[in-house]
């Protein structure tokens, strides 16, 4: 076959996604707190998008018809909102008039009382130390010599979130000792009689990191970390602490019968002492944690009016946006452009018109997947969890006629505020299992049904799995046994054997 280049024609389709459709999927995505950031950039960077003012509602009437007037489209707005006052009767529109000022010996006290009306101090969030910190902060108050406060340093930087030595012993001597022969090469300096750390100040200095607090901070493992614990807690604890140090594999198997024989008393104070180190932290250094709280706020609300479920969307701290009218005016006087200027404003004027109505778009997807939901979940807001009904995006996407992916990214990291409480959306999205009566119930449902059989025991003869599955059988509801244990470890339920009481 001879090899060579050639060139043809064919015609074909080819579906694209452009970028608008791109940043229209990421806004459906975007939950409020990040739809409010994205908005508030687009206006810095877009001088066609202006801010609708609380002002500018109370005070907007009609606009004229006049040929001054927006063309269709362009006076849209999220949410729709009267327009504002012409841009002439608007004081904020209205230019300086700079040479009065320069005559009048540049007196701007007026603008300068105006300007101060406005100012408002934002509340700025304080930011507070972790647990790093914390620790420096007190060795600063221990009287440590110049070279313990080098090897204290070290320990602090190894200590993890939880409170924990995240290596060994060995491996902070080798680290330290290493950069000990590094700073030593750099000085010129023998390696000879260079001052090492040993074992034993390591030793000494992991004694005074756990005397710290939180207690328990420093320890290599969880059985040291209670032990730390336990030190500081007042009163006899001499069985938990065997129990940690000699017991600790049968306190995790909950074999009290056993750890009662090997110390000498019975189960059931072995099984009181087993509580009394249940109640210490595992992971002591979460106390100091510096991570901040994450607020969810929701994006939509449904509240109960006369018997009906209403469904509002949570949007009064998003900006709202229009297109600017000076800006407008100045882009109809298309002769004072050169062709660079006309199609930085044609592009900038599109893209604040394309931005305003997918707001628009995305409060009504929004509005019609919830108004589904609270039709379709209405048993839930009378009754409870366990009247959840099964529930997944193609039933809904189906239903509104949508694509089941526009559905995903609607719910996805989306909340609603209930009578019930604030639950993201996609609680209201699980499997079903088949009851006796031919209806179908929420796997969630049946979450909360073992979670209270559970719950409702009796401790000192708690129920298998397989009771747990006749019990629900003869609520007409057939699970199989591994069924049930797969929702109660989700539901981080012991086994039976390990939940009885002595």
């Amino acid at each position: 076959m001879k090899t060579g280049l050639s060139q043809s024609v064919r015609l074909g389709q080819e579906l694209k996604i452009n970028p608008r459709l791109y940043q229209a999927m990421d806004m459906l995505t975007m939950p409020l707190l990040d739809l409010q950031q994205h908005l508030k950039q687009e206006l810095l960077v877009n001088p066609f998008l202006e801010l609708v003012e609380d002002d500018d509602e109370e005070t907007g009437d009609s606009e004229s018809a006049d040929d001054s007037s927006p063309a269709e489209g362009e006076a849209f707005e999220v949410p729709l909102e009267e327009a504002a006052p012409p841009p002439e009767a608007d004081p904020r529109t209205q230019e300086t008039d700079w040479e009065d000022i320069l005559l009048d010996g540049f007196d701007v006290s007026g603008a300068r009382e105006e300007s101060e009306e406005r100012e408002y101090v934002e509340p700025v969030s304080v930011a507070r130390g972790g647990l790093e910190d914390d620790l420096r902060g007190q060795l600063a108050l221990l009287n440590l010599t110049p070279r313990q406060q080098v090897l204290a340093e070290e320990f602090v930087g190894n200590i993890n979130d939880d409170g924990y030595l995240a290596c060994g012993l060995d491996e902070i001597l080798r680290g330290i000792n290493a950069e000990i022969e590094r700073s030593a090469e750099a000085a010129g300096r023998d390696s000879d009689a260079l001052p090492y750390f040993t074992a034993a100040e390591a030793e000494a200095m992991l004694g005074i990191i756990q005397g710290l607090e939180p207690a328990g901070v420093g320890a290599r493992d969880l059985r040291e970390c209670l032990l730390l614990q336990l030190r500081e807690l007042p009163g006899d604890v001499e069985l938990p602490r065997r129990m940690l140090a000699e017991h600790f594999e049968e306190l995790v198997a909950h074999k009290w019968a056993e750890i009662a024989r090997k110390v000498g008393t019975t189960a059931a104070v072995v099984q009181g002492a087993a509580d009394q180190i249940a109640r210490l932290n595992p992971k002591p250094g979460l106390s100091k944690s510096d991570a901040h709280d994450g607020y969810v706020i929701p994006d939509l609300v449904v509240q109960k009016v006369d018997g009906q479920y209403l469904v509002f969307l949570n949007d009064t701290n998003v900006p709202r946006l229009r297109l600017s009218r000076v800006y407008q005016d100045l882009a109809r006087d298309r002769k004072r452009f050169t062709a660079e200027h006309k199609e930085f404003i044609a592009s900038k004027l599109n893209a604040a018109q394309w931005l305003i109505q997918a707001i628009e778009q995305r409060r009504h997807t929004m509005l019609k997947v919830m108004h589904f939901i609270v039709d379709r979940q209405r048993d839930f807001f009378e009754k409870g969890v366990q009247h959840l009904r099964p529930l997944t995006l193609r039933e809904v996407a189906d239903v509104i006629g949508m694509h089941e992916s526009t559905v995903s990214r609607v719910t996805s990291d989306k909340y609603v505020q209930t009578p019930r409480g604030v639950l993201p959306l996609k609680y209201f999205f699980s499997s079903g299992i088949a009851t006796a009566d031919g209806e179908d119930m929420s796997a969630r449902g049946i979450k909360d049904k073992i979670e209270k059989l559970v719950k409702d025991e009796d401790p000192k003869d708690p129920l298998t799995d397989q009771a747990i599955v006749a019990i629900l059988d003869q609520e007409g509801i057939r699970i199989a046994r591994r069924t049930v244990a797969k929702y109660r470890e989700q539901l981080r339920v012991l086994p039976a054997r390990m939940r009885k009481r002595v």
